[in-house]
């Protein structure tokens, strides 16, 4: 995404979404993300600029990555673009009986067998990433997301940003999980993505710490601590000095102090442009609730600490809607004045609460919101379409039924 002169809370956001490329009969991997951008830009290279919506390559060949092309507030424009632009890559890839696919894991794909990396530019540090970590499982070839970009202009406003997105990273899975099959199987995980993004680093734990960040609010402790330990920790796996500690830290938010910037990356990414927006819009409303202390202070949100938060990611990556949240203080922080909810009873009181607010922005994205919180996660909803046959073919009609959905930029109800 290219970043203007730095911008305040809220003034733009950018927002990326990753989708597979596969066979139009068969939904096997292909391949071909570099000859895709090559029939635009005549050569192989890695971004292809179309007006509000950029697309670029990402780690491995099969994955497409649209993302605006700059920071964006109008998201009813931008959903436009980002579904205009999936019909114009579909019709290319047709040529090679092709289709973009949605969801944030591949049903089937055999990771160790199947995935080809990026092999043009930048692909230096593709390859040491590869010696160190052996990029071919599910947790580095397969696990589509959408990012979203929150801008900030001063530590004064970091510390505001930090503070809130560490309290909704935990039930963004409730929200957004998309990724309940692996292997040819459901894995009993509702976000199996969050599991394989967890460990694909575990050599180097500093790097992706517990998922939730650290409590820290300042740049100067951010560079004295996260950073400066990834730094020490990565030397001995490169004695070049190419991997920059800013690329490779991968916890659940990463601060991009250079442009201001604040990148949530554990949300799986849906079945449609018009979903996506949805969910973003709903969780950027949360965000900047809290950033105007408008449920909790500033004060009591820095003091929580990562541990348990991150226990509640974990209960809802493997639960979605259905984990039941018991920490009634973590409840408290969005007024909610029960001892006990489930994720989805906590969501729909955050999209009433954001409604009787008076947000308009929410307004245009009820009926995709209300999909999502009355009848269950893409997650929930697969699985359900998918019923106890767990067949190849039945695993494909499925399927297949999402890419129609991406194409069509309409909710998933099967």
């Amino acid at each position: 995404m290219n970043l203007p002169s730095r911008i305040h809370l809220f003034q733009g956001y950018g927002i990326e979404l990753e989708y597979m490329l596969v066979d139009r009969d068969t939904l096997q991997i292909r391949p071909i993300t570099d000859e895709l951008l090559k029939h635009q830009l005549g050569t192989y290279g890695s971004d292809f600029e179309n007006g509000m919506v950029t697309w670029s390559n990402e780690l491995v060949l099969h994955v497409i990555e649209l993302k605006s092309t700059k920071p964006e507030h109008n998201f009813s424009a931008l959903e436009n673009e980002f579904a205009e632009n999936v019909v114009r890559i579909n019709a290319i890839l047709s040529g090679w009986n092709t289709m973009l696919m949605p969801t944030a894991a591949h049903p089937f794909m055999n990771p160790l067998t199947e995935t080809k990396l990026w092999p043009h530019e930048s692909n230096e540090v593709y390859a040491i990433y590869n010696s160190v970590f052996d990029c071919k499982g599910h947790g580095w070839s397969n696990l589509q997301s959408t990012h979203l970009n929150l801008p900030f202009y001063d530590d004064e406003e970091f510390a505001r940003l930090h503070a809130a997105v560490r309290l909704v990273l935990p039930i963004l899975p409730a929200l957004c999980a998309s990724s309940p099959m692996l292997d040819g199987k459901p894995t009993g995980l509702m976000d199996t993505r969050l599991k394989y993004y967890k460990a694909n680093q575990a050599r180097i734990p500093s790097i992706t710490g517990r998922v939730i960040p650290e409590a820290v609010f300042s740049k100067r402790n951010y560079l004295n601590t996260i950073y400066e330990k990834i730094k020490n920790d990565i030397a001995p796996f490169d004695p070049a000095h190419e991997l920059n500690p800013i690329w490779v830290n991968s916890r659940g938010a990463i601060p991009r102090f250079d442009r201001g910037s604040v990148e949530i990356r554990i949300m799986d990414i849906q079945e449609c442009p018009a979903a996506d927006m949805a969910v973003v819009t709903l969780v950027i409303e949360v965000i900047k609730a809290l950033t105007a202390n408008k449920f909790i202070d500033l004060e009591t949100q820095m003091k929580w600490r990562t541990e348990p938060l991150a226990r509640l990611l974990d209960q809802t990556a493997e639960k979605a809607q259905e984990a039941i949240i018991v920490n009634a203080d973590y409840l408290n922080v969005f007024n909610y004045e029960e001892k006990s909810a489930s994720a989805g009873q906590l969501w729909q009181h955050l999209l009433d609460w954001v409604v009787r607010d008076g947000n308009s922005a929410i307004q245009q994205w009820r009926p995709q919101l209300d999909v999502i919180v009355k009848q269950g996660t893409l997650s929930q909803r697969i699985l359900k379409s998918i019923g106890a046959d767990h067949s190849g073919e039945r695993i494909i009609t499925t399927y297949k039924k999402l890419c129609a959905c991406l194409a069509q930029n309409r909710m998933f109800l099967d």
